[in-house]
């Protein structure tokens, strides 16, 4: 379940700096169009992954299930750093970034 949560995560954080006043909170500046579409591609992406990593480790039955977990988890968590710790944010992102394909070859 630790795959998906961290996929999720960065997939909604990429999803969040395509939006202008987050990106420009975030990070000070305010995206490009092409950067707008690259973040959207990319949270996108991760968010399917993070469906296709819950998937491949409990099966369709469970797996949905513990991707609508991952992703209300991941959310929740998004929504309340946000306001409070936005530096945390991009550092989270960040890790769950680099840790996911450690995980993925443990546990595969």
């Amino acid at each position: 379940m630790l795959l998906p949560v961290l996929l999720s995560y960065s997939g909604f954080t990429a999803l969040c700096l395509s939006m202008d006043r987050h990106h420009r909170d975030l990070l000070a500046r305010t995206p490009t169009a092409r950067v707008r579409r690259l973040l959207q591609l990319c949270g996108w992406s991760l968010l399917g992954l993070s469906l296709a990593a819950a998937v491949l480790a409990t099966g369709w039955s469970l797996g949905l299930v513990q991707w609508c977990a991952a992703l209300m988890a991941s959310a929740l968590l998004l929504v309340w750093l946000l306001p409070y710790r936005p530096r945390l944010v991009m550092l989270m992102a960040a890790l769950g970034l680099l840790f996911s394909p450690l995980v993925a070859l443990a546990l595969g």
